[in-house]
């Protein structure tokens, strides 16, 4: 693996205080990535959209110290002081820091706050972890002003990665590739590419409305979940039909053969599912109002000769899927039965969006 073209250039200029403030998207994947290796490196190749709605805000406020031994931050989420969550932010900065030197040399306020409910399977950790990234970024820019838009996406991808894996899928849109794949150009294990292909006009614009069957802490954690596929024994056949997967979406994706769109990603969430079914030990992520969503929108494309499907994260929340075309009758399907299978009714009406957005001060 080359990582050294992610090293810090050293630069003369000296900045005392920066504020920065950027908006990063959760993403949803078609093609799941389940199992890795160190440092955050995938076992198969995965493919997500990005979206629009569900996203974190992050503010980090530097300021230069003189003591530059050890990183040093505050983190407040939501408007409250979450030193709760600073084990993992303070394991990403050890991971960073020989790409990030600078990050000792700064006071880090960092500020979040999220669009969707935290750890109920919305990739909360993929949006948060890219948000953060960019800022690093930002200061990097400042730091070294000659750094292109194109290397400053690539290096926060491939820092983001180091947090939160599939956050490397969170920094650009609408479709990104994160693992190495022979058939997508660019494609890397180190870092996400936006799908370097055409894409279909039916999957522009698309939809996804996110059903909150269970808004509570995920049953297991996406590292124990990964760690399951160290001895698993369906692994390795898993790693190959996800690659296989990819290689046909590709096609899909060019061709608008939405009906084999229906078909691949549904297989692919039930089959993130069934690895956690047959793992040891086994968890059941699903709850029983993900069973009955998932029933009702079969018989109602069964019955109204549609095109939506769904797909899942590791959790009991469905990702409602359907093309822009059909959003009037299928948000009033939404509406009128699938809400009732979430807590307190509530959903989130989503759609594929573009990537991390820097906002002004």
């Amino acid at each position: 693996m080359n990582t050294s073209e992610f090293a810090f250039q050293p630069s003369s200029k000296t900045i005392v205080n920066l504020s920065a403030t950027w908006q990063t998207p959760s993403n949803i994947a078609l093609v799941k990535y389940w199992g890795k290796s160190n440092p955050q490196i995938p076992k198969n190749a995965s493919i997500s959209f990005t979206l629009n709605n569900c996203h974190t805000i992050t503010t980090i406020d530097f300021e230069k110290k003189t003591n530059s031994n050890k990183v040093d931050f505050e983190l407040f989420f939501e408007g409250k002081k979450k030193d709760d969550f600073k084990p993992k932010i303070t394991n990403f900065f050890e991971r960073i820091k020989q790409y990030c030197p600078y990050i000792l040399e700064y006071k880090m306020v960092i500020s979040s706050k999220n669009s969707f409910p935290h750890s109920s399977g919305i990739a909360s950790s993929a949006s948060g972890m890219s948000a953060i990234a960019m800022c690093l970024l930002n200061l990097e820019k400042e730091l070294n002003p000659d750094l292109t838009d194109e290397f400053i996406n690539k290096k926060a991808s491939f820092l983001a990665r180091l947090g939160s894996g599939s956050a490397s899928r969170s920094v650009e849109g609408s479709l990104v590739v994160w693992g190495e794949h022979p058939e997508i150009k660019g494609s890397s294990d180190l870092f996400g590419v936006k799908f370097p292909n055409e894409i279909h006009p039916i999957f522009e614009n698309y939809c996804d409305t996110i059903l909150l069957v269970d808004k509570g802490e995920k049953q297991v954690s996406s590292t124990v979940g990964h760690n399951l596929m160290h001895n698993h024994p369906y692994a390795e056949q898993r790693f190959k039909q996800a690659n296989e997967n990819l290689a046909k979406l590709s096609k899909i994706l060019e061709n608008g053969e939405i009906k084999e769109f229906i078909n691949l990603v549904e297989s692919e969430a039930l089959t993130l599912h069934a690895m956690m079914l047959t793992s040891n030990p086994y968890f059941i992520l699903m709850k029983p109002n993900t069973l009955e969503v998932i029933n009702k929108i079969w018989e109602y494309r069964a019955q109204n000769n549609s095109n939506i499907c769904f797909t899942l994260d590791a959790g009991a929340n469905v990702h409602v899927l359907y093309p822009n075309a059909e959003k009037t009758e299928i948000e009033l399907f939404i509406k009128n039965t699938l809400a009732t299978y979430c807590q307190k009714n509530q959903y989130i009406c989503d759609s594929v969006g573009f990537g991390a957005k820097f906002l002004q001060p």
